[in-house]
């Protein structure tokens, strides 16, 4: 992934130059028009109430949502549409890389489905293995904490 040096951090109060489309990766069955809002269980962490929505202007992003996502069931990915403002989502910009190259982002206000993106692929096994096992360790190590 490459650095992202002309990252221009999007915050509540400037958010309006990032372009979509948006996608939030789940296990959950939904309908075009639903509305994704805060304050239910974390996809991520046991007995968290999640003060966020997030999503991503990466497909990549989602696909990671979308097989990480708690509960049964296949994973789906939904094109989205953010019906408020939404800043920069802290526990990815500028951690591993500079900037948001993942275009990662969250928000409290919520998201309405536009679509569900139909045809798409995961990670291989081995990948998602290697990255199931790391943050098993993260967790067992204290760090998994979500800034939310």
């Amino acid at each position: 992934m490459d650095h992202d040096d002309n990252h221009i951090p999007v915050t509540y109060e400037h958010y309006d130059h990032v372009e979509g489309p948006f996608y939030h990766g789940t296990k959950a069955a939904l309908k075009v028009g639903d509305l994704l809002m805060p304050g239910y269980g974390s996809n991520f962490e046991d007995e968290r109430i999640s003060n966020n929505i997030y999503f991503s202007a990466t497909l990549d992003a989602a696909v990671w949502g979308a097989e990480l996502a708690r509960g049964g069931g296949e994973g789906r990915i939904y094109i989205v549409e953010p019906t408020g403002p939404f800043e920069d989502d802290p526990n990815l910009t500028n951690k591993r890389f500079r900037g948001n190259p993942t275009r990662s982002y969250r928000t409290r206000e919520a998201l309405r489905i536009v679509a569900e993106v139909e045809a798409w692929e995961g990670h291989p096994p081995e990948v998602l293995r290697g990255m199931l096992d790391s943050l098993a360790e993260m967790q067992r190590q204290g760090l998994a904490t979500i800034e939310d």
